[in-house]
């Protein structure tokens, strides 16, 4: 083979689509643009999934399988710049900030972030702290209280299922001991008892 046998493959080269050139070709007029409006514009372009502004179908529909978003731990941020609000050598809770509106609405736990400057010796007790928010406190002589992981739905306790409580209360009741079942009559045995024979008439006496 040389490098004037090389050729592209089938299909890989066609000729240009000429629009406009009379409605005997297919693509005159209109230039395969359709009708007026937004898309028969130059430059017009429409999003994936737009539908004119009515709820789009994705959105439409039930969203259903696994998803991080529902097992993921939501903190409230608090900067450390907020917590200026406090008086110095203070303790520095999860119930101090709410009561102070620095933490609202709910979530997994409270989380220390270091925008800003602290200017009080605290003691700050959180869910989370960042690097630079641990840095800022500890210069100024605070401390950081690491509090366990974010609170997750208390498990019922025993006392809060009744239903279970009482079955378990209740006493087992012995097995009754099995009737010994009777021998079986035959059926002569059955009739007889049943209809007794008639007595028989005595012979007059000569």
């Amino acid at each position: 083979m040389r490098l004037h046998d090389l050729k592209p493959r089938p299909g890989a080269k066609h000729r240009r689509k000429r629009l406009g050139q009379g409605e005997s070709s297919g693509h005159g007029k209109t230039s395969g643009r359709g009708g007026k409006g937004q898309t028969a514009r130059s430059g017009s372009s429409i999003r994936i999934g737009f539908e004119g502004g009515q709820m789009p179908l994705i959105r439409r529909i039930p969203k259903r399988g696994f998803n991080n978003v529902r097992h993921g731990t939501r903190y409230i941020p608090v900067n450390v710049e907020s917590l200026n609000a406090f008086e110095d050598g203070a303790r520095v809770d999860e119930a101090a900030l709410r009561s102070v509106g620095l933490a609202n609405g709910r979530a997994d736990g409270i989380k220390i972030l270091g925008d800003g400057e602290v200017t009080r010796k605290l003691s700050v007790s959180a869910h989370a702290f960042s690097a630079s928010a641990r840095a800022k406190i500890e210069a100024k002589g605070g401390t950081c209280e690491l509090l366990g992981p974010p609170r997750a739905p208390a498990a019922q306790p025993e006392a809060a299922r009744p239903k279970e409580a009482a079955k378990a209360a209740e006493p087992v009741k012995a097995a009754e001991p099995a009737k010994a079942k009777e021998p079986a009559k035959p059926k002569a045995a059955k009739a007889k008892a049943a209809k007794p024979e008639a007595a028989k008439p005595e012979a007059p006496s000569s």
